[in-house]
This record gives C-alpha cells, sequence and structure tokens, in this order.
C-alpha cells in the first residue's frame, strides 16, 4: 500500500510538472509567438548572390558581392555533403519537429556537470531549423526570449516546409569562413571547384565550419572530428573514414575569386559603368552573370608589352622618383569590342585608367584627319606642299616657328610623304590652306576632340595636336578609318543575364527573327559615313606607308599589312602610337601622370614597340589580310619623293599610289619646277 502511494504522488508530479510546462509553453507562446516575423515567405528564397564578371571564353574573371554566396538547389547538393552536416550539426534532424528533446536533455545534463565540476564540454541543443531561423530572422543575443522566438520559429518552419527545403536553405546561407556564404562559395574559396566534385574529405571539412569558421588552426581535427561522427550515424564505413582522414587537405588559402592583376583595369572599367547603368544593390547582391568581351591571350599579351617597356624605361630610376606610366586599348574596329586594356603599370599602385580617363594632348596623332580633310577637298596623296620655313606666324600673341623633327627643310613634297614621316612645317601650311575650322571638324566628327569646343577657341595649335582627348577615344576615332567610316561604341558587355538565366541586357548570339511575310528583317536605319570610302582607303594606305618607311617602322609585323601613326607631344611629354589591321586596333600611350620630358632617346618610337609585340602574339595565328579597296580607286607607281609616274621618273623609291577617278600623277619638272600641279604653300 504504501509503495502505491509512492507511485500515486510520483505520477501526479510529473503529470501536473507535465502541465506547468504546457501552461509555460503556451505563456510563452502568447508572450513571444505573437509578433514574430513572417516565415512564409522563405517559400520562395532568392539570397543575396554574388555577380560573377566572365571572360569572352567563359573563364571567370572576378566576383562583386557584399557576401559571397552560390546558390545550390537541395538535388545539387552531394548527398555525403548533406550527412557531413547532419552528423556533424543536428543527428536527429530527419526525425525530429523542429526542436530536439534528446538533444536539450543531452545538452542539459552536459553543462550541469560541467559546472560541477567534470571535465565535459559546454554543449547547445540548437537544432538546424533552429538555425536558419535565427539566421533569417533573430539576432545572436544569447537570452531566454531569443531562444523562445527560435524554438517557436521552428516549429512553424517544420510545419510549413519540407524538410529538404529546410536543408536548402541552411546549406545556402550559412557562414562558413573567408566572407563565404553558403556551401557553394565555400567549395569555391577553400578548394576552387563545385560542389558535385568535392571529395568526402571536403564535405566533412566544410561541415567542421559553423562552429569556428575562421580557425584552420585545427582544420585537420575538426575534419577528422566530423568524419567519425558519420561513422557512429551509419552514413560512411570506417574504413571510408580512415581513407578520407589520410588525405591532406589542400585549403585554396589565396583563392580569393579574384582575377590576374592583367585585368583589373577591365574590370574595374566594367564595374563603374554598372554601378551607373544597374545601381550597387543590384550588382553586388543579384547575382548577374556578365559576359564581357575581353580575350584573355589578348590580354595577357597586351599587359606584358606594356609592362616590358614601362619596366625598361623605369629601371634606372630611384625608388621615390616618379615613374613612366601608360596605357593600352586593343578592339575590334568593326563592332568596338575591347579585348584588352590596360591603364597603367599596376592597378595596386593606381586605379587611375590612362586607357579611358587619361586626357592628354595627342601631338601628331591628330595628323590623319588634317590630311583627311585635305583629300575631301580634292587633294591626292600626291599633291605637293611646300617643306619651308615658317616666319613672322604669331598666335595668341606670340611667335612661333614651326619645326620639323630633324630641324630640314625638303622643299616641295607629296602630301603623302609628309604624313608618312610626320614633317610640322609642311602640316601647318596644310592646316592654314585648308582651313583651321575643317582641320578641327574633322577631329571633332570623328570623335577626337568633344563637339561643344568654342569656335573662338579654334587656332592652329589645336588643329595641329594641341587638344585633349583619351587613348580609347583616339582609337575609336581611328577604327573609323576601316569600318566604312561608322560611328562605333565602346562595348566590354556582351550580354547579361539574372540568377535564372535570362538575358537582360545584349544578346549571346546574332539572332534572326522573320517577319509575318518571310521576309528578312529591314535593318537598323544606318547613319552616314563620317567620310568618303576613297578618301578612308588613300589615309589608310598613306597610314600603311607611314609603318612599312616611315616614322612608324617599329609597329610593323612580320608577315601582316599593318597602318598607324606615331604621336610626340612637345618637348616629348606625351609620345603615341594607333595602328590597326584589318580586323584588330590598337592604341599605345606612355607618359607621367604630372606631364614632364621623357628625356633623351625617348619617343613615339617606344609606344610603337609596345604595339608591335602586342599585335605580334594577337596576329600569330591569323593570315595576312590586306585593308579592303572601295571601287573606283586607280593604283600607278610612282616616285615616293615627287610623285612623278615611275615612268617619267624612276629615280628615286618606287610605291604604288592610290588615286581617286580623275586623279592623276604630278608632272616631271620642267627647268627646276614642278608643272600643273600647285604647290600648297597658303601665304608662307
Amino acid at each position: 500500500m504504501r509503495y502505491k502511494n509512492i507511485l500515486r504522488r510520483f505520477i501526479n508530479f510529473i503529470f501536473w510538472c507535465i502541465v506547468a510546462g504546457i501552461a509555460g509553453l503556451a505563456v510563452l507562446v502568447l508572450i513571444y509567438g505573437h509578433d514574430l516575423p513572417d516565415y512564409k515567405k522563405l517559400a520562395t528564397y532568392t539570397p543575396p548572390v554574388a555577380t560573377r564578371l566572365y571572360a569572352s571564353d567563359g573563364s571567370l574573371l572576378i566576383e562583386y558581392a557584399e557576401e559571397r554566396r552560390v546558390f545550390i538547389d537541395f538535388e545539387d547538393m552531394p548527398k555525403q555533403l548533406v550527412n557531413a552536416f547532419v552528423a556533424a550539426e543536428d543527428q536527429n534532424f530527419w526525425t525530429h519537429p523542429g526542436i530536439d528533446i534528446q538533444g536539450i536533455i543531452r545538452a542539459s545534463v552536459n553543462n550541469a556537470m560541467r559546472l560541477m565540476g567534470f571535465n565535459t564540454k559546454f554543449t547547445g541543443a540548437s537544432t538546424i531549423t533552429q538555425q536558419v531561423a535565427k539566421n533569417f530572422f533573430l539576432t545572436s543575443d544569447r537570452t531566454i526570449s531569443r531562444k523562445v522566438k527560435e524554438a517557436i520559429l521552428a516549429l512553424r518552419l517544420e510545419r510549413s516546409f519540407s524538410k529538404q527545403h529546410i536543408m536548402t536553405l541552411y546549406l545556402n546561407e550559412i557562414f562558413l569562413g573567408a566572407r563565404a556564404y553558403g556551401v557553394g562559395s565555400a567549395a569555391l574559396m577553400y578548394f576552387n571547384k563545385p560542389v558535385k566534385d568535392l571529395t568526402l574529405s571536403e564535405c566533412a571539412f566544410l561541415a567542421s565550419l559553423p562552429k569556428a569558421p575562421n580557425d584552420r588552426n585545427r582544420a585537420e581535427e575538426r575534419r577528422n572530428y566530423v568524419l567519425r561522427r558519420m561513422v557512429d550515424d551509419g552514413y560512411i564505413t570506417k574504413q571510408d573514414a580512415e581513407i578520407a582522414m589520410s588525405e591532406p587537405l589542400n585549403i585554396n588559402s589565396g583563392f580569393t575569386a579574384q582575377m590576374e592583376m592583367d585585368f583589373q583595369y577591365f574590370a574595374e572599367d566594367v564595374r563603374r559603368k554598372l554601378l551607373d547603368k544597374i545601381g550597387r544593390d543590384t550588382l553586388y547582391n543579384d547575382g548577374l552573370y556578365i559576359k564581357t568581351t575581353i580575350v584573355p591571350e589578348y590580354q595577357r599579351a597586351a599587359a606584358a608589352a606594356l609592362a616590358k617597356e614601362l619596366d625598361s624605361y623605369n629601371k634606372n630610376k630611384s625608388e621615390n622618383a616618379p615613374k613612366l606610366q601608360g596605357a593600352i586599348i586593343a578592339m575590334n574596329p568593326h563592332t568596338g569590342r575591347i579585348v584588352a586594356m590596360s591603364g597603367g603599370r599596376s592597378f595596386r599602385e593606381s586605379s587611375f585608367n590612362r586607357a579611358t580617363q587619361a586626357y592628354r594632348q595627342i601631338g601628331s596623332t591628330i595628323k590623319p584627319f588634317v590630311y583627311l580633310a585635305a583629300l575631301e577637298k580634292g587633294y591626292s596623296p600626291e599633291s605637293l606642299i611646300l617643306d619651308a620655313p615658317i616666319v613672322g606666324w604669331r598666335e595668341n600673341n606670340k611667335e612661333w616657328k614651326p619645326e620639323n623633327y630633324d630641324r630640314k627643310f625638303l622643299g616641295n613634297i607629296p602630301l603623302r610623304f609628309s604624313l608618312e614621316t610626320s614633317r610640322n612645317v609642311p602640316t601647318v601650311r596644310l592646316v592654314e590652306q585648308i582651313g583651321v575650322p575643317n582641320a578641327i571638324e574633322t577631329a571633332q566628327r570623328f570623335g577626337i576632340y568633344p563637339e561643344n569646343i568654342n569656335s573662338n577657341q579654334f587656332n592652329e595649335s589645336l588643329a595641329l595636336g594641341a587638344g585633349e582627348t583619351t587613348l580609347q577615344k583616339l582609337v575609336l576615332g581611328y577604327s573609323a578609318f576601316i569600318n566604312g567610316g561608322r560611328v562605333i561604341e565602346p562595348k566590354m558587355i556582351d550580354y547579361i543575364e539574372d540568377r535564372y538565366g535570362n538575358i537582360i541586357d545584349g544578346k549571346p548570339s546574332v539572332q534572326i527573327d522573320w517577319n509575318e511575310s518571310l521576309l528578312p528583317p529591314v535593318d537598323e536605319e544606318k547613319k552616314e559615313p563620317l567620310s568618303d570610302p576613297q578618301s578612308l582607303y588613300q589615309i589608310v594606305s598613306i597610314l600603311q606607308g607611314a609603318v612599312e618607311r616611315g616614322t612608324g617602322k617599329q609597329a610593323r609585323v612580320y608577315g601582316h599589312t599593318i597602318a598607324g601613326k606615331t604621336g610626340t607631344t612637345n618637348q616629348v611629354k606625351d609620345v603615341w602610337f594607333v595602328g590597326f589591321s584589318k580586323n584588330l586596333i590598337a592604341g599605345v600611350y606612355l607618359g607621367y601622370d604630372i606631364p614632364k620630358p621623357l628625356g633623351a632617346g625617348a619617343g613615339s618610337h617606344m609606344a610603337a614597340r609596345v604595339f608591335a609585340d602586342f599585335m605580334t602574339k594577337a596576329l600569330q595565328n591569323e593570315s595576312n589580310q590586306p585593308f579592303t579597296v572601295p571601287d573606283g580607286m586607280t593604283f600607278i607607281r610612282v616616285n615616293r619623293n615627287n610623285g612623278v609616274a615611275a615612268s617619267q621618273d624612276s629615280d628615286g623609291m618606287i610605291i604604288n599610289e592610290v588615286f581617286k577617278p580623275g586623279q592623276t600623277p604630278n608632272q616631271p619638272r620642267i627647268n627646276g619646277n614642278q608643272t600643273e600641279k600647285p604647290v600648297i604653300g597658303g601665304i608662307f
């Protein structure tokens, strides 16, 4: 009887404890459960995901993210990766309702024994579902109220979502160190591979990270703990664990999803443009796939060519002395697709992009536009210009005496010869003859100078290259010489996809849509060309001569037809070269950030060397492609020195000259004077 009374009292005690527990739980739910966050939005979970920038060949350049994350669906998670996290974090995940009663009891006993002095560790009892609740909706404060809210949310999550969905939320949101959020990003950060390629050892390592994500000192020890837990829970055999434990953890600690240094100027230019276009939040959190125009082998060749020349010049400079800077940009002249860009010696030293941001005087690189203006007015490549001293010329109340680089005067010389050898005095006379406004207007038409220059500012100096522009604008202007006189815009991005693979800007390939009548679609209205094709080809032919026998000899590329023009400003403060083959154009600039003379022996040949080094590598697998000749042109062999037909004067270098309809070679001299061709001399 006595034992029955004791048993009855014990049962009553248990009953009232349960009642009290239920009542207490009800009170807690009433207190903390009425204003909890709306957990139902997790049904359509779209976490912030890193935007990735890719080269034209699909290789990753860089990622933009405030939190590095790669979203992975549950069905794409390796089974052993999921098992590793369950074994390490929540052994009863697949069976508990959101909170683990066994885990709570076990943690309570362990913690009580720890407080009583036993050698046990403090342990928690948070389930994976509770961690999801905390990570998405709550803080990490260690308070009773937060733990109660966490438990209530966990129970509600389990009633609303499948275990697989909860696991997907967890594995994509958990912080795993190195700014990596989720297993997809962590796999790339630590092992430079997608999750599907992770080994058992690597899965166990990732599963060990939530407890101490930034502690690498005990990496193998914690990995081995997870492997032993997987054995205990029946996920793997002991032999599997031993094999995995014997594998070295090749953690790729240096991998930071950053591209090679060679690509950073280009990537930064893309980033700035995207910030202006789509905003920071979209760029850094929407998981965009951005396919750029950059060609890795071209980019490496361009960066190497520029670095070689700069290093050669700077090698004897003291550590604290200013270093020569430079830039190179290469693009397709028909589409504007930028295939290579380097904006300086080192992006780490300076992110200022001298290819797109530096406005500098362009010197003699303006001359092709001046000479084009003359060709448009009917002059031929063999029209004679007087190369003789100019005296008494004043500009802005200052007297100026133009000089040639060799301090010599050659008398009457053909327009071609003057441009090929970049002579200054004949160019001054040509500007005066065609008119300063015409020379400047041509440069404006091709985008070299801005269109808003006040006509009161027009002067000979501006027409002769004293104005400023960027290397990119100069290259775009030269592109029109070989693309039919078309205005093109620089293109750095082919297309952009959102995280679901939908194209939101650009297009990956040319798509033809047929109209209802089954006729080809009407092309977009084409703008008028910047100049006539015959005049453009004459300029191209002259610039080809500049490379073959003029100031651009250093830019020659064996086995390839190349045209281009050197440029040097006063006192050799800036040096340039812009050149092109039929389908590739590149420009090079060298100079100090704070302009000063480059010194003895320096000149535009330095920029031409950079161009040649780059183009030699870029064209090494290409066949030679001569420039396209427009209809109606005639080639006649002439004496380069005077433009007389070779049949009448072969005493000199004989070249093939290209003439428009109605144009002819010069007549031979009679009594020492050239006849029937006016000498362009202006008032001088």
